[in-house]
């Protein structure tokens, strides 16, 4: 099965590394393009695969296409490969706000697609990716694609009235996970931490707290509640939160990041 990227950014390279890593195919049913020579040239050494220059000649090929590009260049790119896809060729978009017809529309034609939205935390094997397809793509098309995106983390197939909010609550949210770990770490100085243990420690909380809610499956709520002791000093954290609004804030976020995306 011979695999195509284009665009070859960091959430291609997390693909790319997974793929191989689990060993779903070798490097060498794996091309991929890009526009500079300098990033051409990195993806080369990094994992040995078929570089390319040509958009085209990547999609002429691929049994499987996957675009790795940002939306706004999204339109430029399909009209530019779309007479190069042959009618079997399982494409594969992981751009934001793009939904499964408007990418049809603007192939022009009927074709398989699969909508993805993977996450940052790919790059460590640790992604999260919501799932659509379309009608012309298989119950086995739609397990290979799954199979693909679990390769770097988790995948779950979602309805696409849901992809927004999958964008918001995964797609987006490491950004806002890492500005949470940045402020417990300016705290953290504030109180006199050395910043580079600031970092870790703060960092290595959010993991550990995330991991013990996907492995045990308690509700937030009550795993918060193990940590606030009557009179204690969590609890009058969690107090300053509330009162400065933390869990709406949040809320507001993610709700604007989900009416952005639907406006792409």
């Amino acid at each position: 099965m011979k695999i195509g990227f284009i665009g070859l950014g960091n959430m291609a390279h997390a693909m790319i590394g997974g793929m191989l890593e689990q060993g779903i195919v070798s490097a060498q049913e794996i091309c991929g393009s890009a526009k500079t020579q300098k990033t051409r040239d990195e993806v080369r050494e990094t994992f040995g695969i078929d570089v390319r220059a040509s958009n085209a000649s990547v999609a002429e090929n691929a049994q499987t296409l996957i675009l790795a590009v940002k939306p706004q260049f999204l339109e430029g790119v399909i009209d530019e490969i779309k007479d190069a896809v042959k009618p079997n060729t399982l494409i594969i978009s992981i751009a934001a706000g793009k939904t499964l017809n408007w990418l049809e529309q603007a192939f022009g034609r009927r074709v398989k697609l699969v909508r993805c939205m993977p996450n940052t935390p790919a790059l460590v094997g640790e992604g999260c990716t919501g799932v659509c397809v379309n009608g012309a793509v298989s119950e086995t098309e739609t397990q290979y694609s799954l199979r693909l995106m679990e390769s770097f983390g988790k995948a779950s197939l979602v309805e696409e009235r849901l992809m927004d909010a999958v964008g918001a609550v995964s797609g987006s949210s490491p950004a806002y996970v890492f500005l949470f770990i940045e402020a417990m770490a300016d705290a953290g100085v504030a109180a006199g931490m050395p910043r580079k243990q600031a970092y870790k420690f703060a960092a290595q909380a959010v993991y550990g707290s995330a991991k013990l809610a996907l492995e045990t499956g308690r509700h937030p709520g009550e795993l918060k509640d193990m940590v606030c002791s009557p009179g204690g000093t969590t609890i009058e954290g969690v107090r300053v939160l509330e009162e400065a609004g933390f869990r709406g804030a949040v809320m507001d976020a993610l709700l604007a990041t989900v009416e952005k995306s639907r406006k792409l």
